[in-house]
């Protein structure tokens, strides 16, 4: 009996499958306007980017990191005169990031349901645990999975461990996702299939090249285009 060649189908959830980064974009307006006595507002985005990529690695992905960054980019910028009231707003908003509804993504659920039963579907996303568990929940997609793996980050080494679990090793597997530099080319580097659908807000922080060299990356407009392109690499 011949081997299938593609046997699990990994897919990212922020901004893959639901919308995510609107979120944080409207949030990132609101914290501006909050601080426009002190500075403008291009400058006061440019210091919450350099905090956030200074506090990746204490606080990881997610919104609690990102309000702990919103803090410490009030404080700089208003050289430790933020009115208290300012530093409440923030944890409020902060707040209403963990609380926003789930939209899913076009597409999404109509996918998951013709691919589940011919594929083992992992949900690999990184950030806040209890967050990621109740975009989930609410999406309504979370029957649709064999598995979740919710991951502080992602590298090689965490789609060859996942992978390596659901399939005889990354190279019958594929990942699909919105940024190229977490969910693409680090599963291309393992030896799977590695789909890219773009986002028109993916965070900057995610943004690389495409490895348009690579013979097993590919990119669709959008996850309606999935099955199509299932059907032509031999599913």
């Amino acid at each position: 009996m011949s081997i299938r060649p593609l046997t699990v189908i990994g897919f990212d959830a922020d901004d893959t499958l639901w919308q995510n980064e609107q979120f944080y974009r409207l949030t990132e307006e609101h914290f501006r306007g909050l601080l426009a006595d002190f500075a403008e507002g291009e400058h006061i985005s440019q210091r919450l980017l350099e905090a956030e990529k200074r506090n990746l690695s204490h606080y990881g992905f997610g919104i609690k990191g990102f309000t702990l960054s919103m803090i410490e980019t009030a404080l700089e910028v208003t050289e430790g005169r933020v009115p208290t009231q300012i530093i409440g707003e923030i944890l409020s908003i902060g707040r209403d990031l963990l609380s926003h509804p789930v939209e899913t993504m076009p597409h999404a659920r109509d996918t998951l349901e013709a691919l589940a039963g011919d594929y083992y579907l992992v949900l690999i996303t990184k950030g806040d645990l209890f967050d990621q568990e109740r975009k989930l929940a609410q999406s309504g997609l979370g029957d649709y999975f064999d598995a979740v793996e919710i991951v502080s980050d992602k590298s090689a080494t965490t789609y060859r461990r996942i992978f390596g679990k659901a399939a005889d090793g990354p190279e019958q597997a594929m990942m699909i996702g919105n940024s190229l530099k977490s969910d693409i080319v680090p599963a291309i580097a393992t030896g799977a299939w590695g789909v890219f659908v773009p986002h028109e807000l993916t965070w900057v922080l995610e943004r690389v090249e495409k490895p348009t060299e690579a013979p097993r990356f590919r990119e669709i407009a959008h996850l309606g285009e999935l099955l199509p392109l299932l059907d032509e690499i031999g599913r």
